[in-house]
C-alpha cells in the first residue's frame, strides 16, 4: 500500500494464475527484465502464498509503471478451502488490466475443466447491487484481456492436418460442441464462460526449456543452457505484453495510477475477508469519493501555495493579484479534472469554486489591508511638516489659509504621484481630507485676510474637493468589483470548457467500451451461426439489443447529468 500511494503513474496490470508448480513467477521475472525475483520453487509444494507484487518503470510506455502480480499457484491439496482459488482467481482478474493464465502440456478438456473458476466468476464478482441482473456484456467492459501461456508444449501446431497459429489452437480448443445433453452443457459452459468474459484472448506455446534435471534451477541457468525456441517465444510473449497491454482503467474511463491500484486492492481484500462478494460498482463509488476528496484537497493546495507566494508581495496593483488568481484558478481546475471523476453532479467541482472564491476575497481583504496601511504610511509621512505647523499655529495668521492650501495641495500631488499604483490609493486620500475639515475650516475662519464672501467660496470648494474625492473613491471600489467580476466571468468560462472537454472524454470512452463489448458479442454470434448453434445465436442477438438499449438509456443519462452540471455552474456564475 505504501509501495503504490508513492505511485502518481498511471499502471498496467499483468496478473499470472494457474496451477501451482507450473512455473508462473519465471514469466513474471522475464516481464521485470531480471532473472530472480519472483521465488521460484524447486519442490512439489506451492511457493508463492497470496499475492506478490513488483512494480517496475514500463519498458515501452514512458511515464508508466507495469505492475506484475504473482499469484498463489491453485489447486494446492493442502490448502484445504476450495473457495480460496477462486477467490485468489477473482482478485487477479479484478486488479489486472492483462490476466495471464498459466498452464502445462496441452489445451484439453482436462485443462479447461480445471479452469471452474471462469465459470464461478460471476458469483463471486458483481458489476451492481448483488440483486441487480446485468448483462454478461458489462462484464465483458471491465474484465482484463486474455493471455493463455501453455508451458512444455509437445504437440504440432495442426488442425486437421494444416498448420494452425497459436490462436487458432485456442480457439480451437474453446470450440463448443451441438447438442442440450447435460454432458454437453458441461463441456460448453467452461469455454463459453472464457469466450464471453474474455474476447481479447491471445495464446503463447512454450515447449521445454531445458533438459527435466535443470528445469527446477531455471533462474540460475546460463542463457546458454536453455533452448532457443523457448527463449524466442518467451521474448515474443514478453514483447506483445509490454505493446498491446493497457492502462488499468475503472468503470467511465478514469485512469488507474498505482495510489488508486492500492485503494482499490484494499477495498476488494476487505470485500473478500467479511464473506461479501466484491461489487465493481461499489469500488467505484467508494474510490470516488476518496479521489474526489483528495482532488480538492489538492487542487486547492495549488491554489493556495501560489497566492501564498503572492501574499509575501502584498501590497500588489489590482490587475497582478487578478492575474494571479485566475492563473492559479486554471491550476487547480486542471488538477481537481486530473484526479476526479465520477463527479457527475458536480458537487466537488462546486465545493473547490466557492472555496477558492472566499480564498480570493480574503487575499484580496488582505491585500487592501496592506495598501491601505501602505497609504497611511504614506500620507502620515508626507504631512509630518504640515501637522507640525498646525500644531505650532503657524496656519493661524493672516494668509495662513493660503499657505495650508499650497502645503495640502503638495502632500496630494506627492501622494498621488507616490501611491498610484495601490488599490486603496482614493479611499485613504478621502478618508486623510475628512480628517482635515475641521482644521482647515478653523485655519479657514481665522484667516482675518479674507472677507465674508471669499470665505464662503473657500467653503464651497472644500466641499466640492471632498465631494469629488469621495466620487474618486467611490469609482474605485466599483472599478475593482467591475474586475472581479470579469474575472469571474473568464474563469467561469474556463471551468465550463474544461467540465465540457471532461464529459465529451467520458461519453468516448463509454463508448469506446460499449463497442468492444458490442464487436465481441457480434463476433461471438458470427461464430455460433457459423458453427450451427442458431438457438444460441438468437438468444446472442437479443442480448446485442438489450446492449444497444441500455447503452442509449446510460448514454442520455450522462447527457441529462451533464447539461444539468453546466445549467448549474451557469446558475451560479450568475
Amino acid at each position: 500500500m505504501q509501495l503504490l500511494e508513492q505511485i502518481q503513474q498511471p499502471v498496467v496490470v499483468v496478473a499470472v494464475v494457474g496451477l501451482y508448480r507450473t512455473g508462473k513467477s519465471y514469466l513474471m521475472n522475464r516481464l521485470a527484465g531480471k532473472q530472480t525475483g519472483f521465488a521460484l520453487g524447486s519442490t512439489i509444494e506451492s511457493k508463492t502464498k497470496g499475492i506478490w507484487m513488483w512494480c517496475v518503470p514500463h519498458p515501452t510506455k514512458a511515464g508508466t509503471t507495469l505492475v506484475l502480480l504473482d499469484t498463489e499457484g491453485l489447486g494446492d491439496v493442502d490448502k484445504g478451502d476450495s473457495k480460496h482459488d477462486t477467490r485468489i482467481f477473482s482478485l487477479a482478474v479484478l486488479l489486472s488490466s492483462t490476466l495471464v493464465l498459466n498452464s502445462r502440456g496441452t489445451i484439453d478438456n482436462r485443462a479447461i475443466e480445471e479452469l471452474q473458476y471462469v465459470t464461478e466468476l460471476t458469483e463471486y464478482i458483481k458489476i451492481k447491487s448483488p440483486d441487480e441482473v446485468v448483462d454478461d456484456a458489462e462484464f465483458v467492459k471491465f474484465f482484463p484481456s486474455f493471455i493463455w501461456a501453455v508451458r512444455d508444449f509437445t504437440l504440432q501446431l495442426k488442425i486437421d492436418g494444416k498448420d494452425a497459429t497459436e490462436d487458432e489452437y485456442l480457439e480451437f480448443a474453446l470450440k463448443l460442441k451441438l447438442g442440450n445433453s447435460v454432458q454437453v452443457n458441461n463441456y460448453n459452459l467452461p469455454r463459453e464462460c472464457i469466450r464471453k468474459y474474455f474476447p481479447s484472448r491471445k495464446c503463447f506455446t512454450f515447449p521445454f526449456p531445458t533438459s527435466p534435471d535443470s528445469v527446477s534451477f531455471l533462474e540460475t541457468l546460463d542463457p546458454a543452457e536453455i533452448s532457443e525456441r523457448f527463449l524466442e517465444v518467451t521474448n515474443r510473449f514478453c514483447q506483445f505484453i509490454f505493446d498491446q497491454s493497457q492502462v488499468k482503467n475503472l468503470k467511465d474511463g478514469h485512469t488507474v495510477t498505482g495510489r488508486v491500484l492500492g485503494h482499490l486492492a484494499k477495498t476488494y481484500v476487505d470485500t473478500i475477508s467479511s464473506g461479501a462478494v466484491p461489487c465493481l460498482e461499489n469500488a467505484v463509488i467508494a474510490m470516488a469519493t476518496i479521489e474526489n476528496e483528495a482532488a480538492f484537497q489538492e487542487g486547492l493546495e495549488v491554489y493556495q501555495t501560489g497566492m501564498e507566494k503572492l501574499k509575501n508581495s502584498f501590497p500588489v496593483e489590482l490587475n497582478e493579484i487578478t492575474s494571479e488568481h485566475q492563473c492559479f484558478t486554471l491550476m487547480a481546475t486542471q488538477t481537481f479534472m486530473k484526479r476526479s471523476f465520477r463527479d457527475s453532479d458536480g458537487k466537488y467541482l462546486t465545493s473547490l469554486e466557492e472555496t477558492i472564491s472566499h480564498q480570493y476575497d480574503k487575499y484580496l481583504w488582505e491585500n487592501e489591508k496592506a495598501s491601505e496601511a501602505k497609504c497611511e504610511i504614506l500620507i502620515s509621512v508626507l504631512s509630518e511638516t504640515m501637522t507640525e505647523r498646525i500644531n505650532d499655529g503657524f496656519y493661524a495668521r493672516s494668509g495662513g489659509y493660503d499657505l495650508f492650501c499650497q502645503d495640502m495641495e503638495d502632500i496630494v500631488n506627492q501622494y498621488n504621484t507616490l501611491a498610484c499604483q495601490e488599490v486603496k490609493i482614493a479611499e485613504v486620500l478621502e478618508k486623510f481630507l475628512q480628517e482635515k475639515v475641521t482644521v482647515t475650516t478653523a485655519i479657514l475662519q481665522a484667516d482675518d485676510k479674507l472677507t465674508e464672501n471669499e470665505r464662503r467660496i473657500c467653503e464651497e470648494r472644500e466641499r466640492a474637493v471632498l465631494l469629488e474625492q469621495e466620487i474618486k473613491a467611490q469609482e474605485e471600489r466599483q472599478h475593482q468589483l467591475e474586475e472581479k467580476m470579469a474575472t469571474e466571468q473568464q474563469n467561469n468560462e474556463e471551468r465550463v470548457r474544461q467540465v465540457i472537454q471532461m464529459m465529451e472524454e467520458e461519453m468516448s470512452f463509454q463508448q469506446q467500451e460499449t463497442k468492444r463489448a458490442m464487436d465481441s458479442k457480434l463476433r461471438e454470434q458470427a461464430a455460433l451461426m457459423e458453427k450451427g448453434f442458431q438457438e444460441k445465436a438468437n438468444k446472442m442477438a437479443c442480448e446485442i439489443e438489450q446492449l444497444r438499449r441500455m447503452n442509449k438509456e446510460t448514454e442520455d443519462r450522462k447527457s441529462r447529468e451533464f447539461a444539468k452540471m453546466i445549467a448549474d455552474q451557469e446558475q451560479r456564475n450568475a
